[in-house]
């Protein structure tokens, strides 16, 4: 019995040494054995929308493919004026009037309207001290009947050059704001005219504007001073869908027998510009010509056809040359009988040409 005693005894203090030396053993030992956590519950359907049916099941999105062929809309529009041959407007024409060639060949009219959209022009003034300003000045004066042509819902802006281009007004709606920008030109600061470099400046600006954009440029036509040259200014009206209208101002030169070849030249660049652009262009030698000439501008952009077509051939990045014809119900080309029974021909002002987009890559 005292064996037994001391043997608990001997346990006991064992047990004691135990606890004293590892305090934290029995409640982690208690943790482990006790009772398990209750298991979550079983996640329930998720809730429906108002309308009762379930919710859609959620998709993967969809892998890129690894090569992608872009298809572009290539579709060219054309903007087209008709008159007789006395510059009388032709207008009640349809679809089937039209024929459209595009480097010779036939295309397929795919759109057409006639064209009410607001006016969005700059005027662009040549205003140096060539010829002691007097040109600058004649100008000035001229640009002011161009702007009672306008319409409130039309957007004009006003730019003139001599050494540089100016912006004298940005694109508004208020003609006053023009005018007084006109009245407030007195001295050209420079006796150069950098025709070239104006044209090719407004043409890049003009190239983020929406809506139907044109040009009416106040010129004599010649170049004294530009960075750029007449081929760099031509390849850039192929590119271009701004329709740009001259009126020369030098006419007085030829006039009195001092132009020669110089002035020949500069009244071929106002031509050109406005016949590549389907645009026109005048050489008035009187003042009295200018209110006719500003009425007939703003006329020409209020009744222009637009004629679109998707070109049969593949796009190829070159410049495509454009014919557009006006034909009877018939097929043959439109002549008008006058009011004496004399017949006269039709003639069609649009531009000559559009630079083809590049064919599609494949990436």
């Amino acid at each position: 019995m005292q064996d037994k005693t001391w043997l608990r005894r001997i346990l006991t203090a064992v047990l004691v040494a135990l606890l004293v030396a590892f305090p934290d053993a029995w409640p982690a030992r208690a943790q482990q054995e006790g009772p398990q956590a209750p298991a979550p519950p079983a996640q329930s359907e998720p809730p429906r929308p108002p309308s009762g049916r379930p919710n859609p099941p959620q998709q993967e999105a969809p892998q890129q493919p690894h090569a992608v062929i872009a298809v572009h809309a290539n579709l060219v529009n054309v903007d087209a004026v008709v008159t007789d041959q006395d510059g009388n407007l032709v207008t009640g024409l349809k679809r089937e009037n039209f024929r459209v060639f595009d480097n010779g060949q036939p295309q397929q009219v795919a759109t057409f309207a006639p064209t009410d959209a607001p006016i969005t022009i700059v005027v662009l003034m040549e205003f140096s001290k060539i010829w002691g300003g007097y040109f600058g000045y004649k100008a000035r004066e001229w640009s002011y009947g161009f702007l009672h042509e306008l319409k409130p819902q039309d957007w004009v802006a006003l730019k003139t050059f001599d050494l540089r281009t100016t912006i004298r007004v940005d694109f508004t709606q208020n003609k006053n704001e023009v005018e007084q920008a006109i009245y407030s030109l007195y001295f050209p600061d420079f006796s150069e005219a950098n025709l070239f470099d104006a044209v090719y400046e407004t043409v890049d600006q003009l190239r983020d504007v929406e809506g139907k954009k044109s040009i009416l440029l106040l010129a004599t036509g010649f170049d004294t001073f530009s960075k750029h040259n007449l081929d760099q200014i031509l390849r850039r009206l192929k590119e271009t869908d701004i329709t740009i209208f001259c009126v020369g101002m030098g006419a007085e030169i030829d006039l009195y027998g001092n132009g020669g070849i110089a002035y020949a030249q500069a009244e071929n660049q106002l031509n050109t510009f406005a016949r590549m652009t389907g645009g026109y262009a005048w050489f008035p030698r009187f003042q009295a010509e200018i209110p006719a000439i500003s009425s007939t501008v703003a006329t020409f952009l209020r009744n222009q056809y637009s004629v679109g077509f998707a070109p049969s051939e593949a796009p190829d990045g070159h410049y495509h040359k454009l014919t557009v014809e006006v034909v009877d119900d018939q097929g043959n080309p439109l002549e008008l009988v006058n009011k004496k029974g004399k017949k006269k021909k039709v003639v069609v002002v649009a531009r000559q040409g559009y630079m083809a987009a590049s064919s599609p890559s494949v990436d």
